[in-house]
């Protein structure tokens, strides 16, 4: 006989074999043991999660001869039948390819003949979504109103393309994904069955890697088996047969964009596709990855962290890892990157250039100034930070006076203090006319700040100061960061200490046209006046 795939092979023959499905199998259960079933169902989930199978198992359990707690009794004449599919008491129609309005009416003609034997005859109408409006709307009576002995199950993944009026004739149970968990908990009792020497870290990747569907877990649990035929099958193996990546990569990944080196973020890359990987596969466990990174990283210093093992999916050793790279890289910065990647995962999906997306995503991580939100700003700030606290500490050369030998010293550059004369009003106000030629002295990142879609109004404070008017609290607080720089230009440029102050007020108030905004005023041409 010829070989049988593994989830054609062990799937459920009754309700007590399914997993991850508890409230509808109890729902179902209850209804056939006080005999109160529906007329129409609609079954709804993601794909694998057991749609089919219990719609089967429901056919089965209507027209069982000995009925049990956990639906059909398997061994009677009807059941045995069925479970061969030679019953005519059954008819499992695929929508996707008998969508037509003439399949349908096919369909309403024999519903019409009563089963020659047994009680219900039982239509099960897959991918129900795919019917078009006609062959809906040739449904919908027979639908409402079917003779006492059939049954409809419709199953679909796309329940948003249902008519509602289908909808509302049909009794509906979700199907929710499968957790990890149960997966592999699957997967260890059909390894134990086929006597397959399998790590419990393998099986539980298989479960990740399934993501909510038991069918495609037991369907990558046979492709891994195939690839170390006679061998046990470990988590090293695993990762190879399904094309995977090791979290190392990850960890490399992350510190090369951490440090902008983009040569080594291409390199991985580069790697990455000359193995064979797949680059939507690569992102997705990058995603994850950084998933984990930011739920370690905002945990309470000191919190226990028994059980992370299971809830990250990973090695003892990995989590260690994960832990101390945690704390190098900022909770925004893991949210930008997050936001990044989840965007080019959609993207992946559907286009033919799946390399040039992938390199030009990650290059947009190795370099915030490529973004003007608010996160990518406050990220180019912190990288500005520390390139000048490294020019600050940088070691100097100073000569030994007795010999005239050089030494490298570790020395802290002192810049040399220039008193400015104090701003008057009208230093201000130049200040303020003059602004958009201010910006252009500063530095990249404080240009961009200040020049980002965030209100911003540039007016005169009391006491002959600068004021910085914002309605925004998130641009207060990135700009209050860097207060010092903008100053020190603004002084350069006028060539006396003007004190500049920032203010935040609410743009719902009297207050926001209190402040006119002089720089904008002066752009238009208008004539600025002051008393």
């Amino acid at each position: 006989m010829s070989y049988v795939a593994l989830y054609r092979k062990f799937r459920p023959n009754d309700f007590s074999e399914v997993r991850g499905q508890e409230s509808t199998v109890t729902a179902l259960k209850n209804q056939l043991k006080l005999n109160r079933l529906g007329h129409a169902y609609l079954f709804t989930g993601t794909r694998g999660t057991g749609k089919t199978t219990i719609a089967k198992i429901m056919a089965k359990a209507v027209n069982c001869e000995h009925p049990t707690e956990n639906g059909p009794c398997n061994e009677c004449a009807m059941c045995k039948e069925i479970q061969a599919q030679n019953s005519m008491n059954v008819m499992e129609i695929d929508a996707a390819s008998n969508n037509s309005v003439d399949n349908v009416r096919e369909l309403i003609e024999s519903v019409k003949y009563s089963p020659a034997q047994g009680n219900y005859k039982v239509y099960i109408i897959d991918e129900a979504h795919m019917l078009s409006e006609a062959a809906f709307n040739a449904l919908l009576k027979t639908l409402e109103e079917p003779p006492s002995y059939v049954i409809f199950i419709l199953a679909t993944t796309e329940v948003h393309k249902i008519p509602i009026t289908i909808l509302s004739r049909c009794q509906k149970y979700d199907f929710h994904r499968i957790t990890i968990d149960t997966i592999a908990d699957q997967l260890r009792y059909l390894c134990d069955e086929e006597k397959i020497d399998a790590e419990d870290a393998a099986l539980r990747y298989i479960a990740k890697a399934a993501d909510g569907s038991m069918r495609d877990g037991v369907s990558l649990l046979d492709r891994c088996v195939a690839n170390c035929i006679g061998e046990k099958l470990t988590y090293d193996k695993t990762l190879e047969a399904l094309g995977a990546i090791d979290n190392s990569i990850f960890y490399n990944m992350l510190v090369a964009i951490s440090e902008g080196n983009i040569r080594t973020v291409i390199g991985i890359i580069e790697v990455v596709v000359n193995e064979g990987r797949e680059l939507t596969w690569f992102v997705n466990e990058f995603v994850w990855y950084l998933r984990n990174l930011l739920i370690i990283s905002s945990m309470p210093a000191g919190e226990q962290m028994q059980g992370m093992e299971e809830m990250m999916n990973m090695s003892a050793e990995n989590l260690e890892l994960l832990k101390k790279q945690a704390k190098e890289v900022e909770n925004e910065t893991i949210i930008r990157y997050i936001r990044i990647l989840s965007e080019l995962s959609g993207k992946l999906k559907k286009s033919g250039q799946k390399r040039v997306l992938t390199e030009v995503a990650f290059i947009k991580l190795c370099k915030p100034e490529m973004e003007t939100d608010i996160i990518s700003l406050k990220e180019r700030i912190r990288n500005l930070e520390m390139s000048l606290e490294h020019i600050r500490t940088m070691p100097v050369a100073s000569a030994d006076e007795g010999t005239g030998a050089a030494a490298s010293v570790q020395a802290e550059i002192v810049p040399e203090r220039v008193v400015l004369p104090a701003a008057l009003g009208e230093d201000v106000r130049k200040a303020a006319k003059n602004w958009d030629e201010i910006l252009e002295n500063m530095s990249p990142a404080n240009k961009a700040v200040l020049k980002s879609n965030f209100k911003l109004s540039v007016s005169e404070g009391d006491n002959s100061a600068l004021l910085l008017v914002t309605t925004s609290e998130t641009f207060y607080s990135v700009v209050e960061n860097c207060m010092e720089d903008i100053t020190g230009v603004i002084n350069e440029y006028i060539g006396k200490d003007v004190k500049v102050t920032l203010k935040l007020i609410s743009d719902k108030t009297e207050e926001s046209g209190a402040y006119p905004d002089i720089a904008k005023l002066v752009k238009k041409g208008v004539v600025v006046e002051f008393d």
